[in-house]
């Protein structure tokens, strides 16, 4: 039936907050890898500093992202079932403590960076990937924060009570 999927508790006009936030913290925590990648191949300090930053403001995107994400998730009791949904928050969590110690490890140097930081840049980039399609498996698979509405483009029959597809 339609209608009747896991709900997102944090939103506005009808539109979850945490899928709105969730590009930041992606854009930067990949960026920082791009970047390292671009300091290793350049030298050039101005890399390794823009790491440092896209880093910082990484985690401090995702935490916001996060809060939002544990609205939803403590807020529908069908989402909390739903094994797939605390497989992601422990992905993003895991990414967001490895951003920590690899934005820590800069701190002294910036360009500190051949040792463990583009690696650790890698790793988050791989656990982004891995959480995203836990997200994306959460949404498509489970319908979780998706509002289905009875109308010419949603295939559903208003006629009938929005039950059956047209």
């Amino acid at each position: 039936m339609y209608g009747d999927n896991p709900k997102s508790t944090a939103q506005i006009g009808g539109h979850p907050i945490h899928p709105m936030l969730i590009p930041f913290p992606i854009t930067c925590l990949v960026g920082a890898l791009v970047t390292d990648i671009l300091f290793l191949r350049t030298g050039d300090r101005g890399f390794a500093i823009a790491s440092q930053w896209l880093i910082g403001f990484g985690i401090g995107t995702a935490l916001l992202a996060a809060a939002f994400g544990l609205i939803d998730y403590m807020g529908d009791d069908r989402i909390r079932k739903l094994g797939v949904a605390l497989q992601h928050m422990l992905a993003n969590v895991t990414a967001v403590a490895v951003s920590i110690i690899n934005f820590a490890i800069r701190l002294d140097d910036p360009t500190d960076v051949r040792s463990l930081g583009v690696y650790l840049s890698a790793a988050v980039v791989l656990i982004l990937l891995y959480s995203g399609w836990l997200g994306g498996h959460m949404v498509y698979r489970h319908r979780v924060a998706v509002t289905e509405t009875p109308d010419k483009f949603s295939g559903y029959d208003a006629a009938s009570g929005g039950d059956g597809r047209a």
